[in-house]
């Protein structure tokens, strides 16, 4: 029996320093703890170059090009871009926005995306 109370005794003085202290949430400036996640800001550079916060891409590859969802949409030269290859037989670069997309002539279909060049 007295082994049993003194196991006690030991582990009721031993248990309270092994729990891990736990600290409060940090607060901001109205007193308020930061709970929603929505409010968490990311930096443009982990993205990657080319990045926009701004103005996400609505083009993906495989895609069929709509003119009328593409800003600032016009053919463009390769040739200008360092980035570009020559386009194939029957597609061209268009620009939309900050992106080049190779375009096919007669279907319309995107065959590459390449995000930031005219950023």
């Amino acid at each position: 029996m007295k082994k049993i109370v003194s196991t006690a005794i030991a582990l009721a003085m031993v248990l309270p320093a092994a729990t891990p202290a736990l600290a409060n949430p940090p607060r901001h400036e109205n007193g308020r703890h930061n709970n929603d996640r929505r409010d968490f800001r990311h930096d443009d550079r982990r993205a990657g170059p080319g990045y926009s916060r701004y103005q996400p891409n609505p083009f993906r590859k495989g895609q069929r090009f709509e003119q009328r969802r593409a800003p600032n949409y016009r053919v463009i030269d390769y040739r200008r871009y360092h980035r570009l290859h020559a386009p194939p037989r029957g597609y061209r670069w268009v620009q939309s926005g900050g992106d080049a997309l190779l375009v096919g002539i007669a279907t319309g279909v995107i065959a590459s995306v390449v995000a930031g060049t005219f950023n």
